[in-house]
């Protein structure tokens, strides 16, 4: 594989290297200078590659919005944004209405839908930037209409329906349906989408909430209201459940080639790399303890690489005794209690590594290195939580990858 460098906004690429090659640790690409050797590597080329592969699965009629809350699931929302929009996505959709401003500051045309609920006292400020809002309360999108009639312009609004998630939405129920539609006389906004959230638990479950939504959203329809976008799948249901597609998609882990789908299939790559290199090496004999308390003891005479990487990067602290990386291609073993901010490995098989190895902390499976799959079953979580809680702390670096055919 060959990489190209590309350059997202106030960002540089890192360059292309062997997963155990030295790089001098005030190096980077370009002349980027790194201030740390614990990185987080994005391929910009398997984000778009991903993107325009879900746009392929659900077609040209079936609408697609890119997912990029939580900082893009860690991978960095400012960077990848042009990616997604370049591959096909109709708009960026986040969870919150700070991660949608950061947004509009560089973005100032493009589409973003807030899912979750912003505060009353907010509500003018997203109008005034002209941000589509997530409306589950009579009383919210009165107070919208209000701030969009001092501003002189619409605001668009999504609908929200709680169809059984029971998290947030407007209930499936004759009230439900009174505020919904109590809605439509309100000039200053504009309903451009509706949409629910499955749980997930099984198909019958699924169906009996799709139906929930198809009946709500009929009935309003009957009664002059007109969706541009009605949308209930996420990453999972748009490649499981393709009668769930509707008008638009959410495409969240699945544009990052987190894969969960379990009966349909789509071709996506795992865009992120995790990395650090050896810091320290230490000689220890057969009984001699590793971070506090010792928790662990070498059971032979050994080599003990220190790694400039701990929990306050995002790594999961529960991992002591699981955790691995792999350095010259050797899956090493975590040792000791992790620390904030340094962790230490059993260097006993690569006995020749050296300060400056690379150890790869989430990889993609190749070189031994555990892809984020193995990690999160590990920590008894999912993919999405191991990239959303990768501090702002490691620097990120962005390539595009061109694969030798």
């Amino acid at each position: 594989m060959k990489t190209e460098s590309t350059a997202p906004p106030q960002l540089r690429p890192s360059r292309s290297e062997s997963s155990w090659a030295k790089r001098s640790a005030a190096e980077s690409s370009e002349g980027t200078l790194s201030l740390r050797d614990t990185v987080i590597k994005i391929d910009l080329s398997a984000i778009a590659e991903n993107m325009v592969n879900i746009r392929q699965l659900v077609g040209p009629d079936v609408a697609v919005a890119a997912v990029v809350k939580a900082n893009a699931y860690g991978h960095g929302a400012l960077a990848v944004a042009p990616t997604l929009l370049e591959s096909g996505a109709s708009m960026l959709a986040v969870a919150t209405l700070g991660e949608a401003l950061e947004l509009r500051d560089h973005f100032p045309d493009c589409p973003l839908l807030v899912m979750g609920l912003v505060p009353d006292a907010a509500l003018s400020l997203a109008a005034a930037r002209k941000i589509t809002l997530t409306i589950d309360s009579l009383h919210q999108a009165r107070l919208l209409n209000e701030a969009a009639k001092k501003l002189g312009h619409p605001a668009l609004i999504h609908i929200k329906i709680d169809t059984g998630f029971h998290r947030i939405g407007f209930p499936c129920n004759e009230d439900g349906l009174r505020d919904i539609n109590a809605i439509k006389d309100l000039p200053w906004l504009q309903t451009e989408g509706i949409f629910s959230h499955l749980a997930l638990l099984d198909d019958a479950s699924n169906r009996l909430q799709y139906e929930k939504f198809c009946q709500i959203v009929k009935r309003l329809e009957e009664n002059g209201f007109s969706f541009r976008y009605r949308h209930l799948a996420d990453s999972i249901a748009l490649v499981d459940y393709p009668e769930y597609r509707m008008d638009m998609v959410r495409a969240g882990a699945l544009i990052y080639g987190l894969r969960g789908f379990h009966k349909g299939y789509v071709s996506v790559r795992q865009a992120l790399t995790f990395e650090t290199k050896i810091c320290h090496i230490t000689s220890i004999q057969k009984g001699e303890g590793v971070s506090y308390d010792y928790t662990w003891k070498a059971p032979y005479d050994t080599k003990v690489g220190t790694l400039p990487f701990g929990y306050a990067d995002g790594y999961p602290r529960n991992l002591r005794g699981k955790g691995v990386v792999s350095i010259r291609g050797v899956r090493c073993p975590l040792v000791g209690v992790l620390c904030m901010d340094q962790c230490m490995v059993d260097l006993h098989d690569v006995p020749d590594a050296e300060i400056g190895d690379i150890a790869i902390i989430y990889g993609d499976g190749s070189d031994a290195a555990p892809d984020i799959q193995e990690i999160s079953t590990l920590a008894g979580t999912n993919k999405n939580e191991i990239v959303a809680r990768l501090s702002a702390r490691p620097q990120r670096f962005y390539y595009k990858s061109v694969i030798d055919r």
